[in-house]
């Protein structure tokens, strides 16, 4: 019988989000991929840089002692340039044992196969083709977070339409306006919203909250790490449907930002998450906070930007 990954939170990760590899996706764009094969193998005693969602995925990793956590490195690359990526994994100590290698081809497909909940991938094409699968995937963008590996705790931040709910209400935004939107949301108050792409993730995270919360009730000294965020432009009345939406999928969060339009930018600065997830690229203009394009719903239907 194989090793069962059903209890476990898994998320699938390019090495594109894991390392910085701009100076090796240079060399591939501009000289192809045989010069890039040549690179990596010249250079593979180098250990990579941690990329945008290295402190996001080492955080993780950590829970393992309170909850099963599994990161799978999902590459375009093959085998070969593969090595590359496991010796930097193994250089910085991340207890990553399981990668797939896929050749020039979208590796994705196999999220259903492995129990993923996420992938994050610096690839904009494999992101969108990933969540036009139904697959939920987002994108990391360019950040000059510095990580402070002495905070052990791990803050995650979602929007919540688009992100953990279906665009339905902002369907009626985009429609009807802001008025339009509201009236919208106060009939249908107590009618949940469809889940979006990463609420089944927001539920693996609350599961191991829930274990953190047991192993804390046994050990007094040990303080929680998790700590969960929606960061929304809904405000007073459109966030009564919005809490009782999570409640009717049995999810929670630690905190909510009912900002009512103003900007995110200043309240993530400050909550300083590890990831934040959106679905309008509008919102991630804050370069100091690791970010996440999910290009879900009407609002990127028009295609990237």
């Amino acid at each position: 019988m194989g090793y069962d990954l059903g209890n476990h939170l898994v998320i699938g990760i390019a090495s594109s989000a894991l390392f910085d590899l701009t100076e090796s996706d240079a060399v591939f764009r501009q000289d192809g991929e045989e010069a890039y094969r040549r690179y990596q193998e010249a250079h593979r005693d180098e250990p990579l840089a941690p990329g945008v969602a290295y402190p996001f995925a080492r955080r993780l990793l950590s829970l393992d002692d309170v909850s099963p956590v599994e990161v799978i490195v999902l590459s375009r690359n093959d085998p070969d340039t593969g090595l590359r990526v496991m010796e930097s994994v193994a250089h910085h100590r991340l207890p990553i044992t399981r990668a797939i290698f896929t050749q020039g081809r979208a590796p994705y497909r196999f999220m259903p196969a492995l129990n993923m909940s996420l992938f994050l991938s610096a690839d904009d094409a494999d992101v969108r083709q990933a969540v036009e699968l139904g697959l939920p995937a987002g994108r990391v963008l360019d950040s000059t977070f510095v990580d402070d590996e002495s905070d052990d705790e791990l803050r995650i931040a979602f929007d919540f339409d688009g992100v953990l709910a279906s665009d339905e209400s902002e369907r009626v935004m985009q429609a009807h306006g802001l008025d339009g939107f509201q009236s919208h949301e106060v009939a249908n108050a107590v009618t949940p919203l469809e889940p979006g792409p990463l609420k089944n993730f927001l539920a693996a995270v609350n599961r191991i909250q829930r274990q953190e919360e047991q192993y804390r009730l046994a050990n007094p000294d040990y303080r929680n790490r998790v700590r969960v965020s929606i960061v929304t432009a809904r405000s007073a009345p459109a966030h009564v449907r919005a809490v009782t939406s999570l409640k009717r999928w049995g999810v929670m969060v630690n905190d909510a930002f009912f900002l009512g339009g103003v900007g995110k930018a200043g309240i993530l600065d400050v909550l300083k998450p590890h990831i934040f997830f959106d679905d309008q690229p509008l919102n991630l203009t804050s370069r100091e906070v690791p970010s996440v394009h999910v290009p879900f719903g009407v609002i990127n239907e028009a295609g990237p930007d």
